[in-house]
């Protein structure tokens, strides 16, 4: 087996220090999209909560409209 020169000591040495910065680049990408599916995710619970307000809201509108049995007046101006 034929021992490493100085080059290529430098080359793995470089190549290494490039494969720790890229993975270094890769968590922070990866810190980064996780941070902005959390900042999602809590934005979806809240309009899933809203719309389900919303939803109950519009049911009990419905009931109150279903059980008014006499029909609404016209305008005083007729």
């Amino acid at each position: 087996m034929q021992g490493w020169g100085m080059s290529d000591e430098q080359n793995a040495t470089q190549r290494l220090d490039d494969l720790e910065a890229h993975i270094a680049h890769q968590d922070s990408t990866i810190d980064d999209l996780n941070q902005v599916i959390l900042e999602q995710w809590n934005e979806i619970k809240a309009l899933t909560e809203k719309m389900a307000r919303l939803e109950a809201k519009v049911q009990t509108i419905e009931q109150a409209a279903e059980s008014d049995e006499s029909p609404e007046p016209p305008p005083p101006h007729y």
